[in-house]
């Protein structure tokens, strides 16, 4: 064995990054929220009508698995419950999801907590 061993991105924990709040609307899908500073946001409020704030709505499969990222359960955790939830619909399950977590980290809205043991 190498004295580094690489890390395995199925053993990282996902966090939602407390900058951004969410809610669940009434038809059980997350919103998260995201406000809009910055120069150029603020000439688009000012001119074109940009609101402060805007609302991003998961659909029903991003929604579960944003309800499912707690801090402590690691992708691979987080896939077994959706496949358990969605079945064959996830597929293919590891794909979607490492997409999809990677989509939520590029906008900043998740963390990983990288949990191996030493």
């Amino acid at each position: 064995m190498s004295k580094k061993q690489k890390a395995n991105f199925l053993d990282y924990v996902p966090k939602h990054n407390t900058l951004f709040p969410y809610e669940e609307n009434k038809s059980g899908m997350i919103e998260i929220i995201r406000k809009n500073r910055g120069l150029f946001n603020r000439i688009a409020q000012l001119f074109f009508g940009k609101p402060k704030t805007s609302r991003i709505e998961l659909d029903g499969f991003g929604s579960f698995i944003w309800k499912q990222i707690d801090g402590k359960r690691d992708v691979y955790e987080i896939g077994k419950l959706v496949k358990d939830k969605f079945g064959q619909e996830a597929e293919p399950l590891y794909e979607r999801l490492t997409e999809f977590l990677h989509i939520l980290r590029s906008n900043g809205f998740i963390l990983y907590v990288n949990l191996q043991k030493k």
